[in-house]
Formats: C-alpha cells, structure tokens, sequence
C-alpha cells in the first residue's frame, strides 16, 4: 500500500494553480471586471484632474492604509492556515482561518466608519464623478470582502468539523486562493483611489 501511494504521487502532474480550478474563472473574471473600473477610473480622473485631487484630499488615508495591513495579514493568516492543514495541524488550521476573519471584520468596521463619515456628510454617488467612483469602487470591493469572509467561515467550520486533513484540504486552497484575489484587489484600489494625484 505504501509503494502504491509513493508510485501514484510520483505520477502526479505538479499543480499549476491552487485550489479548484473552477474557482480561477470566476476570479479571472473578478479581476477583469476591477481592471476595466481601474481604468475608467484613471481616464476620468485625467480628464478631471483637479476636481480628483481635490476630493481626494477628503478620504481618510489612514484609515485606508489600516485596512490595507489588515487585509495583507488576513492573507498572510490563511497562509499560515493553509501552511498548518498540510502539516495535518487542524487546531492551528481553524486558528489561523479565524484570525484571518477577524482581519476581515476590522476591515468592515474601519471601512463603515469611513461611509458613515461620508454620508452624515451628505455624499453619495450623485455628489460628484469622484465620489461616485470611490463609493462604486469601494463598496464593490467591501461586498467581495464579506462574500470572502462567508467563504473563509464555511471552510473554518468544515475544518473544525475534521472535514479538512493533510492529503485532502483542496477547499482551503480554492477558499484562499479567492481571499487573495480580494487582498490583491485592495492593493490596487488603495493607492489608485487614496494617493495617486
């Protein structure tokens, strides 16, 4: 039985993308449709470029730059969860999945804070072509960090439930595979949105 399993993991073909590779269509997708936002966003702000510097100066970059070390250690913690299901440590697994949702969380709260500050201040998107941009792009993204979270959580009570082991933990890797595209997204927004003049 052993050589069996040393002769099929042999034969097997190296995997090109982690996870399911259903889950890379859907976020190839994803990402295509944030590239051609991005990019309707920097022609509009070339052809408004003062009216985008100015309104820019009216977003929060620090909390901006809080969210943007949240989502990269929340990326980092599914990391080290997947890292831990490998080596068949499901407790250190569940542990990590969970502290990568609270990330996610403090994402929310900062990021609600933040439209809170917007909309007491009686901005919306029909306030002016950057506002609609920052409020379309942002509350795109932040409907793509709870569906993340939702995916994480389903994947943290499977876990714990031992449905994940060492040789079997394919829906960790589609489930973080999916947190990192949402990580890779704010990247670009952050900088694109917050500090480019």
């Amino acid at each position: 039985m052993y050589t069996n399993t040393l002769t099929e993991n042999s034969t097997e073909e190296p995997e090109i993308l982690p996870g399911d590779f259903a889950i890379w269509f859907f976020i190839f997708a994803e990402l295509l449709v944030f590239g051609i936002a991005f990019i309707s966003y920097a022609v509009f702000c070339v052809q408004k470029i003062e009216m985008f510097n100015q309104y820019q100066l009216t977003l929060n970059r620090e909390l901006g730059a809080a969210n943007t070390r949240l989502l990269i250690t929340a990326s980092d913690f599914v990391v080290r969860a997947i890292h831990a299901i490998r080596l068949d440590d499901i407790k250190s697994c569940v542990r990590w999945l969970y502290a990568s949702l609270a990330c996610g969380s403090g994402f929310l709260l900062l990021k609600s804070l933040e439209y809170y500050d917007k909309f007491s201040h009686g901005i919306d998107l029909s306030t002016n072509t950057f506002y609609m941009f920052y409020l379309s792009l942002t509350m795109f993204h932040f409907l793509h960090v709870i569906l993340g979270m939702i995916i994480l959580l389903a994947i943290a009570i499977k876990a714990q439930r031992g449905g994940y082991n060492a040789q079997e933990h394919i829906g960790i890797e589609t489930g973080a595979s999916y947190w990192h595209m949402v990580d890779l997204v704010w990247i670009i927004l952050f900088p694109l949105v917050y500090i480019i003049r």
